[in-house]
Parts: structure tokens; sequence; C-alpha cells
């Protein structure tokens, strides 16, 4: 698939592989700090004369990004002299310029919505920091590095490799992924099984969960945008069952306040502490007995705002697996992830997935025996 496409994705099998992509991005890439006001947006929907006139465009965009764009987002943005068709990925960060939102705006024409945006932005004398990249634009974010700051991701992925081979030896690479919104990789700590999670691997086999120990691994997840989806952050993972185990809500640095990958490599030294503290909780939910652990598991949902359909099919599920028995908070948090799971498999926005993860972590610090009530509650 070529890299023009809004829905480009790729993944990768190697560390070395994912690092020598986002390598090769980074210099195709360019980061150009502009006057919101010197910005302007024409529509370039389907039935648009720009679709058919290439040269108005800068010299490096190709006849099919322009199609692309015109079959998604339908505009394009003029940055001085060179015009570029403008990414799905640009629109929220582009409104945020222009200071609008709202859900009337998806609704008008592409010449009512240029219209709109080329007046807001007319009002605007601050600076904005755009992002081309692929033949398009990508982002468009606040010029002001306090408001967002570039953090490289080869360079991210490069700090991040070193402090593993540091603090955990023999760390394997199991997966990478990106498009034009995010970047992940997870890796497995295999050496660090017992140091990490030997005791609540022992408590999980006490509990008659042996199956489930003999698989688990520890790993993180790593995760960053540079189109303002995400901060760079990274994940401790319980790996090996059938849906990853999540040990709170990680280690975040913003693309704020001038913040460099130098912070990032700080954070970095908390992780061995977030392993100990999520295992300890997560541990914890096993000696949590819920007498009614499907009332429980959907009021715990719904107190964190789980997506309704996908947290109603996992809520079935359990139910089906348990009936009316006893059950622990560990149980019913190892269930919930199964709305991570369907997310996925529905190819949910990464957006969307991100925040249902951070709400989910919320459960491992939950008072369950507030939600363990006898009466039924409806989703």
């Amino acid at each position: 698939m070529e890299q023009f496409l809004d829905s480009f994705n790729t993944t990768f099998t190697s560390y070395a592989a994912m690092l020598w992509y986002h390598e090769q991005q980074a210099r195709g890439s360019r980061w150009e700090r502009h006057k919101i006001s010197d910005l302007s947006i024409e529509p370039l929907g389907m039935a648009s004369p720009l679709r058919l006139d290439l040269n108005r465009f800068a010299p490096d965009v190709e006849k099919e990004a322009v199609e692309d764009t015109a079959k998604n987002l339908g505009l394009a943005i003029r940055i001085g002299e060179e015009l570029y068709p403008l990414r799905d990925t640009a629109n929220k960060s582009l409104l945020d310029r222009a200071k609008i939102n709202g859900t009337a705006l998806p609704r008008l024409s592409r010449e009512d919505l240029a219209t709109v945006l080329n007046y807001c932005l007319q009002l605007f004398d601050r600076d904005a920091l755009v992002l081309i990249r692929d033949e398009k634009v990508s982002a468009v974010h606040s010029g002001d590095e306090t408001d967002y700051s570039v953090l490289p991701i080869d360079q991210l992925l490069t700090a991040l490799q070193k402090n593993l081979d540091s603090r955990f030896a023999g760390n394997v690479f199991k997966e990478g992924y990106a498009d034009h919104s995010i970047a992940s990789g997870e890796w497995i700590m295999p050496r660090q099984r017992e140091d990490l999670i030997g005791i609540y691997l022992k408590t999980l086999k006490a509990h008659g969960r042996g199956r489930l120990a003999d698989r688990l691994v520890p790993g993180i997840r790593f995760l960053t945008s540079d189109t303002g989806v995400a901060s760079a952050k990274v994940s401790a993972l319980l790996l090996g069952g059938q849906y990853a185990l999540h040990l709170g809500s990680g280690i975040a640095v913003d693309h704020r306040h001038q913040t460099t990958v130098a912070d990032f490599e700080v954070a970095l030294d908390q992780l061995f502490a977030q392993f100990c503290d999520g295992v300890a909780k997560l541990q914890s939910l096993l000696d949590v007995r819920l007498e009614y652990p499907v009332n429980a598991m959907t009021r715990v949902c719904k107190k964190l705002s789980m997506p309704k359909k996908e947290a109603v099919e996992a809520i079935r599920m359990f139910e089906m697996a348990f009936g009316a028995n006893v059950a622990t908070a560990h149980d019913v948090y190892v269930a919930m992830q199964e709305i991570l799971f369907t997310l996925k498999a529905e190819n949910a926005p990464q957006s969307k997935v991100l925040a249902v993860e951070e709400n989910m972590a919320r459960a491992l610090s939950v008072r369950w025996a507030d939600y363990d009530l006898a009466k039924p509650v409806e989703y």
C-alpha cells in the first residue's frame, strides 16, 4: 500500500525494521512554522476543479495523493506558495488553530467548510507548526513550543531500546505498527519473568489459575504520535494470555512545554516501579470476592465509560462463563479486556482505543465492594 494514502498502515516483525522505517520517515518529513493567518484552505472534493489541476500543487505531490484526499477529507492547504492535500489526521489540529468545533462542521460542503476555516484562520497572528509528510500536510499544530514539542519517533525508539537493554537484558521485540496517526511497538522481557511477576504467578496458581500463569510474560507497549493523537508513552503489560493485561495508565511524556527525548529517557526510569505497582494492584484483585460479579462488572464498566456495545458483549460473555457463581475482581478485570479486543477487531479509531485503555486501567484501583450489589443494573 502506498504511503501517501490516508489509510496506509504497516507492521514490523523486528526492531531494526521499525527503526529504519521511522528514520526514513524523519528524513522525508518537514516541520515548518508559518503564521496561522498566512494559511489558506481550498476545497478538494470529488467535484472540485482543483482535483483535476495537478499543476497547482507542490512539485512532490502526485495525482494519486490528490485523488485520495478528494475521497476523504476533501480539503487542500496553501502554505506560502505551495499547495498540499490535507490528510485526515490534520483535521482536528486545523480546527484547533481556527478555534472552531461542532457536529455541524462535517455536514458542510467542502466549499463552505473551506470558507469558514479561512474566515477564522485570518483572525490569528500566532504561529502554526505544520507537518508535511508523504505528499500531504499531516498536522497543523500550535507553533508555540510550550503548546507542541516535536519528539522524533526514531529517537524515542533508540532511547527506549537503550533503556530496555540496560535494565531488562534479553528483552525481545514482539511486533510493531505504524499508520499516519500513531506508531507502536511491543517488547517482552522473558528473563525478568520471575523478578517482575513471580509472586503474582504463584498467587494465580494458588487461586486455581495455573493455565493462565503458565502463559503470562511481562512486556511493554510503546506508543507515540506526531499528529496529536497520543503522548510518548510506555505501558507495562502482561502478555501471553488471550488478552493483554494492562498494569496501569503508563509512563507518558506529553508533546508540550518544550519536552525533549531526554525527558522521555528520564521518565523511563519509572518503568520498573510501574511494573511493581501494577502487578501488586492486579494481584490484590484475586482476593476481592464478588457475590454479584455480573452486576459489579456492569456498574464498573458504566463508571469507567466503557463503550456500550462492546461492554454489553463482554458482560454477556462473562455471564455465560460464570453464570450466577461467585467470582473475583481479577476475573472481572480479565473479562473486561474483551472490550479492547473487540474494538481492535472492529478497526475502531486508535484514539478511541487509547481512551478506553486509559479508562480501563482505572479499574485496578476501584473499590469493587461498592459495585457488588444484588440489584441488577441496565447499561
